[in-house]
C-alpha cells in the first residue's frame, strides 16, 4: 500500500473538523446541529482518503 500525503488545504480541513467536534463533545461549541463524533468522524475519514489518494 502507497500512501501520498495530503495537500495542507485538506489536512487543515481535517484539522478543523476535528477541532470542531472536540469542542462540540466538551459543550464549548453546542451552536452546532451535527453531533460531535460525526464532525470528528467526518475529519477522520477525509484525512484517511487523502492518505490514500493521490492528489486529495
Amino acid at each position: 500500500m502507497k500512501l501520498t500525503p495530503p495537500k495542507m488545504i485538506t489536512f487543515w480541513i481535517a484539522i478543523a473538523l476535528g477541532v470542531l467536534g472536540l469542542l462540540a463533545e466538551l459543550g464549548t461549541l453546542s451552536i452546532l446541529p451535527i453531533a460531535a463524533f460525526w464532525l470528528l468522524f467526518i475529519g477522520f475519514v477525509l484525512l484517511v482518503l487523502a492518505l490514500l489518494v493521490k492528489g486529495l
